[in-house]
């Protein structure tokens, strides 16, 4: 009977030991949401107020509306009969409207504020200048509109880079000073220049010089009606597109994880599977991958981040309707929800995929422990 009780008696301190580890979890957990949070929080609002010009745009704003209604009223034959003074009295009612629509009356203290609401719940409005293939207006189908192609581009580029990196470079730290190894430290520099640059002399080579493929664009105009030939007109498409991307990161790349891979594998632990004459496959896998399998998957999660934003001046080059171009359009048209909701979306993934990867470190590496935790 006493051999029983004594048995029974750890259990309640191994229950209270898991509620101090739930309740340790759940207030990291509520701790790191809050930070993300306010830490999207400012990025918003400071892109509202850079967006905005701290209210300055609003006096350009005023200016190409009176523009507008001057050219409309003077244009339109049912108003040529008025006098230069009932002209003017109509365009300032136009305009006078428009203003108040655009609530540009309002101090823009209290519209930033209105403004920084609306982006936090996700109600990206209605664009100013733009709108989708479609007609729509609205920010987020103007957004969405434009998500495939970046994804579709970026995606396959980065990833590309990104896995052929990683086994390039576990490759070379095998053959370390080896004339594949100097070459590509020969050749890191090359990747100084953007991915841009690399696609201007691959446009000029390979679709004036020698034309084999298209110098830009997504599909062939008009569009294939067959879904085969039409993923076909795709792919031709990427073709210069992800090779410039390819070319302006792939050395740097190699030649980055080729020496974090130098770096573990010179460790006193990996010495000793050596000499314990253990396999040098099982040693890659077991006492080099597995330890660096953190970072990996950091470069790898943050690569994903990248694709949303797109690039400017890549897709500009290419004529490629991304996100990219669409920024770059939005700026010239001073459409500020536009250019709010495409950073809005990204701040949230930012914010979601740090968080996933607090997460991901407590799960891979046991070196991360909870605050409050043993040590």
């Amino acid at each position: 009977m006493s051999a029983r009780r004594g048995a029974a008696a750890p259990e309640p301190t191994a229950r209270r030991g898991g509620w101090r580890d739930l309740r340790r979890l759940l207030f990291y957990t509520v701790k790191r949401l809050l930070a993300l949070f306010v830490t999207v929080l400012v990025g918003v609002y400071l892109t509202i107020v850079i967006a905005n010009m701290g209210g300055q745009v609003d006096d350009l704003r005023r200016v190409q509306i009176r523009s507008e209604a001057a050219e409309a009223v003077r244009a339109d034959p049912a108003f040529q009969d008025l006098s230069p003074g009932e002209r003017n009295d109509l365009i300032e009612r136009q305009v006078a409207l428009e203003v108040e629509r655009l609530r540009l009356d309002e101090p823009f203290l209290v519209r930033s504020v209105d403004y920084l609401q609306q982006a936090l719940r996700l109600d990206l409005g209605r664009a100013e200048q733009m709108h989708s293939d479609r007609g729509s207006r609205d920010v987020y189908d103007i957004i969405v509109e434009r998500l495939p192609a970046t994804l579709l581009l970026f995606g396959t580029a980065n990833l590309l880079v990104f896995f052929v990196s990683v086994f390039v470079a576990l490759f070379l730290s095998r053959r370390y000073g080896g004339p594949l190894d100097r070459s590509v430290v020969a050749l890191a520099p090359s990747s100084a220049a953007p991915g841009w640059f690399y696609g201007i002399f691959l446009i000029l080579v390979f679709a004036f010089v020698v034309p084999l493929l298209p110098a830009g664009g997504m599909v062939a105009v008009p569009p294939p009606e067959d879904g085969w030939a039409y993923a076909a007109s795709v792919v031709r498409h990427m073709l210069l597109p992800v090779a410039a991307m390819f070319l302006s990161q792939i050395f740097i790349s190699i030649y980055s994880w080729r020496t974090f891979f130098l770096i573990h594998s010179s460790e006193d632990y990996v010495e000793m599977a050596r000499a314990k004459g253990l396999p040098s496959r099982l040693i890659e896998r077991r006492y080099i991958l597995r330890p660096t399998l953190s970072p990996i998957v950091t470069s790898f999660l943050l690569m994903l981040i990248g694709l949303w934003s797109g690039a400017i001046i890549l897709e500009q080059v290419f004529n490629w309707p991304g996100l990219g171009s669409l920024l770059f359009r939005a700026i010239g048209y001073r459409d500020t929800p536009v250019i709010i909701g495409g950073v809005v979306i990204f701040a949230y993934l930012l914010a979601a995929t740090v968080f996933l990867l607090d997460i991901l470190y407590a799960l891979l590496d046991p070196r991360v422990r909870l605050e409050g935790g043993p040590r």
